[in-house]
């Protein structure tokens, strides 16, 4: 396949291959669509009665599955193909949606966190890996900034839509748990637009596939029969020996950039997911105005990813991130002692787009510092290390919030953010992106 050539142009994603543009403009739809179905489990299920334990158990047994699904998906990607697993995972998230609108029942809800993190599993153990492989070196940063750019402002649109329903309600006399349920169908079906669009792109798409692990014994006609089924056991087992020696060795740069990250995953999950069910619990803010505030954040968050390109050319990916992110921290600490919700949106506002705004460097970073042919791994493990800690942290934030402390999550964040962001700078700074082949352009 021929090497792609620079693109050029005015833009700041000129040298982002189009196809690879067109594949994350084609996922606004389920952002969009995600985004609201954030707002519904963080501020609207506890506004009609499930708790904020309710709420830490369903995200944290989402990221659960997500962690226990994640590397099988990622290993199958690599070796059958990415395209498949991403249209499946976006194809998942139509019928989540639906059954929200049709129950309240916790137990449902809890089930249906599980399916929405086995999606998620299957989505981000292919997303950045396609990107990285249909994108050029020197046009990585810019496709993860546009990425996390579209990505972030089409959910923050999602998140928008609360704000009308009050109007709405006023407008047609229908109460507003009916008004939720309307909302959650009509994003359903907005949500199959993404695999349909994601399937006729990727229809003739040729991937970077990796080879099943070498060193596999070749059943031979001399063999005595009674040997074989002992060699298929051997051969069965030597895949995971290959990878966990891969694991161990090739891989100590993915291992150590995961669980240096996961200290991120662990203090975010304490407060982040449960930011809506804070602001109803301390302030008494509806998600008719949580929602529209994550929204702000969001759109905040994308105009902030316009940097991010620009600071990693001028610092180092390294420096940048931890930049970024120190900054961040400070607001997170601020969040714990603000006296009035105005002012909480404001500091939120800032620290989400300080945090976020590393984002698609450390994307890019990453994809840069692994093989092609082991990006889906790659992703699925740092997802998993990520969202392991992530996920029980969250249940615990949960908790933490229902027992009436509504601002030790932030502080407990805060103190692994500081740990996490002191490692990555010591075990990264004098870590280089190496020199790779040409990537393979989505065809």
């Amino acid at each position: 396949m021929d090497e792609p050539s620079p693109r050029t142009g005015w833009h700041p994603f000129a040298l982002v291959p189009k196809k690879v543009r067109r594949l994350i403009v084609f996922g606004a739809p389920t952002n969009v669509a995600g985004g609201f179905f954030f707002v519904i489990v963080s501020a609207y299920l506890p506004e009609i009665g499930l708790g904020s334990a309710v709420v830490g158990l369903i995200l944290g047994v989402s990221g659960l599955m997500m962690v226990l699904s994640a590397i099988p998906l990622g290993i199958v990607s690599d070796r059958r193909g990415r395209k498949t697993m991403l249209i499946a995972g976006s194809a998942a998230f139509a019928p989540i949606l639906l059954v929200f609108a049709l129950t309240n029942d916790p137990a449902v809800l809890v089930l249906i966190g599980l399916l929405s993190g086995a999606a998620q599993a299957a989505f981000l153990s292919t997303w950045n890996a396609l990107i990285a492989d249909g994108t050029p070196l020197e046009g990585r940063n810019a496709a993860f900034a546009m990425s996390f750019i579209v990505g972030t402002t089409t959910s923050g649109l999602g998140f928008a839509f609360p704000l009308f329903f009050p109007a709405i309600v006023g407008w047609t006399g229908l109460d507003s748990t009916v008004i939720h349920r309307v909302f959650l169908v009509a994003f359903g079906l907005l949500a199959v637009a993404t695999p349909i669009a994601f399937a006729i792109l990727l229809r003739h798409h040729v991937e970077i596939l990796r080879p099943r692990a070498a060193g596999r014994r070749p059943r031979t006609r001399d063999a005595p029969r009674e040997t074989r089924p002992l060699q298929r056991i051997r051969a069965r087992l030597h895949g995971p020996r290959v990878k966990l020696a891969l694991l161990v060795g090739r891989h100590r740069l993915l291992l150590r950039f995961s669980l240096i990250n996961g200290f991120i995953g662990l203090g975010a999950g304490f407060i982040i997911p449960l930011i809506p069910t804070w602001l109803f619990l301390k302030f008494g803010i509806l998600d008719t105005y949580s929602g529209p505030l994550l929204a702000v954040s969001n759109v905040a968050m994308g105009l902030a990813g316009f940097a991010s390109a620009g600071l990693a050319r001028r610092y180092g990916s390294v420096r940048a991130a931890v930049m970024t992110q120190s900054l961040s921290t400070g607001f997170m600490v601020s969040l714990a002692f603000v006296p009035n919700p105005a002012l909480a949106a404001g500091l939120y506002v800032v620290r989400a787009a300080l945090m976020n705004m590393s984002s698609p460097i450390l994307d890019s970073y990453l994809m840069s510092i692994i093989d092609p042919e082991e990006r889906g791994f790659a992703s699925a493990v740092n997802s998993i290390i990520w969202r392991l800690p992530n996920s029980i942290s969250t249940v615990a934030g949960g908790l933490i919030l229902a027992a009436g402390l509504y601002d030790l999550p932030f502080l407990i964040a805060a103190g692994f953010y500081a740990i996490g962001i002191t490692a990555f700078y010591i075990a990264f700074r004098k870590v280089r992106p190496g020199e790779e082949r040409a990537a393979a352009p989505l065809s």
